[in-house]
C-alpha cells in the first residue's frame, strides 16, 4: 500500500474552491455532503495526479 504524501493533501484542501471549504461547516446537511465530496475530489485529483513538471515550451510570466 502507497503512504499518501499529507503535503500533497493539505496542498489541495487549500486549492480546493472555498464555498466547499466553507461548505463543510454550513448547517445544512445537503451543502455540507456536497462540499465533501468537492475536497474529497479535489484531494483524489491531486494525490492521483503524477506530479508533472512544467513543460519546457511553457514560457515563464515575469512577476
Amino acid at each position: 500500500m502507497e503512504r499518501i504524501d499529507t503535503s500533497a493533501v493539505a496542498h489541495a484542501i487549500l486549492d480546493a474552491p472555498g464555498w466547499a471549504r466553507v461548505g463543510i461547516t454550513a448547517p445544512n446537511s445537503c451543502l455540507r455532503e456536497d462540499a465533501a465530496l468537492e475536497l474529497a475530489r479535489v484531494i483524489a485529483d491531486a494525490v492521483g495526479a503524477p506530479d508533472r513538471a512544467p513543460s519546457p515550451e511553457q514560457s515563464t510570466l515575469p512577476l
